[in-house]
């Protein structure tokens, strides 16, 4: 299968620099995945889509501020590191800038004492996989404070806007943290609208995938079939469980809010394809591509995807190709907003 067939143009005014004042407040393009039948509303018109007994399955997972600026010990050049994966005992795997230039060995400094000292080196260990870096931490004190301290939200790099408000990357729903990005899905989401949801008897169920390398890793094959996803791990609660497998039991609707809950959700159903879920967590590498047969996810809220994407590919692995397609040209002449914070698009 051809990368190309999931390429389209995009005028550059189209990407969503700034999330908007409410959070509700975006287009919502609806696409029947069965009729092929597009109508386009606002993101409340979701609740209209919804019906009660559905089961709404949203990604808990909170983005960590990321992305590090500090210098190289030995010549005071700036550095920066992407945090992408805690590996343990102070050690992360992340993407490194220049990387040619961050050696095994090199020392990175992050910030100042008030005595002339860092608060916090790392060292580069080891070279990890895709052109990532092995690094450990030195500190002193509690890392995730100095994090805060120190780090900043790991904006996608075609946003060049500065985003002052860090809880608009943040779901409101966000509790474990972990990711170097947001599951944009969900930013469109109020607790007020959820609550209105949950009155109407729409059920709430959550699952976490912290979202690392693959999100930003781009396709550099020319066939689907060649690429390879890069792990992510992935939690699954005892209370979801009972949730998605009373859904089962009564065919009840279970949609994914987000491309990573919906590779949560596919990942689990082949892990107990024969039986009832279970509470389980692990690390998922699913590459979700037309020919795919869905085994859990019924109906898909998501946002506008870059081309050529492994997200585009997900997505028409649900509602066909040609008709994803079609739908991207659609939203384009009406001027949808797209990518992290632009609007959202409902497949049913």
């Amino acid at each position: 299968m051809n990368v190309e067939w999931f390429n389209f143009d995009l005028p550059e005014e189209l990407i969503a620099q700034t999330p908007l004042q409410e959070r509700t407040a975006s287009k919502l393009l609806m696409l029947n995945k069965n009729s092929g039948d597009i109508e386009h509303g606002v993101f409340t018109d979701l609740e209209a889509g919804l019906h009660a007994g559905d089961v709404l399955v949203l990604n808990n997972t909170r983005v960590i501020p990321a992305r590090l600026v500090g210098m190289k010990s030995d010549t005071g050049a700036k550095a920066e590191l992407l945090l992408l994966k805690q590996l343990g005992d102070d050690r992360w795997e992340t993407l490194a800038k220049p990387a040619k230039r961050l050696k095994i060995g090199t020392i990175i400094a992050f910030g100042d004492n008030g005595n002339g000292e860092p608060l916090m080196t790392a060292e580069i260990e080891s070279l990890g996989e895709m052109g990532s870096r092995i690094i450990r931490f030195r500190y002193e004190g509690i890392f995730q404070e100095l994090l805060d301290r120190l780090g900043e939200m790991p904006l996608p790099p075609y946003i060049k806007e500065r985003l002052d408000e860090r809880e608009r990357y943040q779901t409101v729903y966000s509790r474990h943290e972990g990711s170097a990005a947001a599951p944009t899905a969900g930013l469109h989401f109020t607790e007020a609208f959820l609550d209105r949801l949950e009155k109407k008897g729409v059920k709430l169920a959550y699952v976490t995938l912290h979202v690392g390398l693959g999100t930003f890793r781009p396709m550099s094959v020319d066939t689907v079939e060649e690429h390879e996803m890069h792990a992510e791990y992935y939690e699954l609660d005892k209370s979801t469980a009972n949730i998605l497998n009373e859904a089962k039991r009564n065919g009840a609707r279970i949609v994914a809010v987000g491309t990573t809950s919906a590779r949560t959700l596919e990942t689990v159903a082949s892990r107990f394809e024969n039986g009832a879920i279970e509470a389980c967590s692990g690390w998922t590498s699913i590459f979700i591509f037309p020919g795919y047969t869905f085994k859990l996810v019924n109906a898909l809220l998501t946002n506008f995807h870059l081309p050529k994407s492994t997200l585009v590919m997900l997505v028409s692995a649900l509602a066909g190709r040609d008709e994803v397609m079609k739908a991207y040209h659609e939203a384009i002449e009406r001027e949808y907003r797209f990518f992290s914070f632009g609007d959202a698009m409902f497949i049913y």
